[in-house]
């Protein structure tokens, strides 16, 4: 497989990031380096296409953990990136963009429109929620590639913290998550 492309900073990310570095409080470093990981895995499956997209989706894809304080954050998120995607008027495939952040935590392949896309952001999106457990096809230096460019920054204790906060106890909340978030 070839070497990952990685770029540091993305103009794009960065803009749309900035109105929700509020919401997004401490966990905010943690976050969005979580993004630009999932972005880069994404955009390696996808030879570099739909960038605009994926950046796009992989912004907003948890953003309703933050904005909505709910552990159940996919159609909160869903609806953020809608509404800016409209008063911006950036013309992504509303479809597309709601499709990436609905189907992230789908177990299973995804298979249906805008395949491409949904699929590259689920599968990168598995591959750093499972800190490169699961690879989906990556490589393990890719991985670590990834990993030492954009550190972790305490964004998979954040998320213990937030089901524990959200849902009362750990177990509870994560409970909660896996019925609010995980699509078969």
């Amino acid at each position: 497989m070839k070497e990952i492309i990685i770029q540091l900073e993305l103009p794009r990310v960065e803009q749309l990031l900035a109105p929700y570095r509020e919401s997004i409080g401490k966990d905010y470093d943690g976050y969005r380096n979580h993004v630009y990981r999932t972005i880069t895995y994404a955009l390696h499956f996808l030879n570099g296409q739909h960038q605009q997209l994926v950046e796009t989706a992989l912004v907003y894809h948890d953003l309703g953990l933050w904005t909505d304080r709910d552990l159940a954050y996919l159609e909160p998120s869903e609806a953020i990136a809608i509404r800016d995607n409209e008063q911006h008027g950036w013309g992504l495939d509303p479809n597309a963009l709601r499709g990436a952040i609905h189907w992230h935590h789908k177990i299973w392949r995804y298979r249906g429109p805008h395949e491409d896309v949904i699929e590259a952001c689920r599968k990168a999106d598995w591959i750093d929620a499972t800190l490169g457990w699961f690879r989906k096809g990556m490589s393990r230096r890719n991985i670590t590639l990834v990993e030492k460019a954009f550190p972790n920054c305490g964004f998979h204790a954040s998320l213990l913290r937030l089901a524990k906060e959200y849902g009362g106890s750990t177990i509870v909340g994560g409970i909660k998550v896996t019925r609010g978030i995980l699509k078969w």
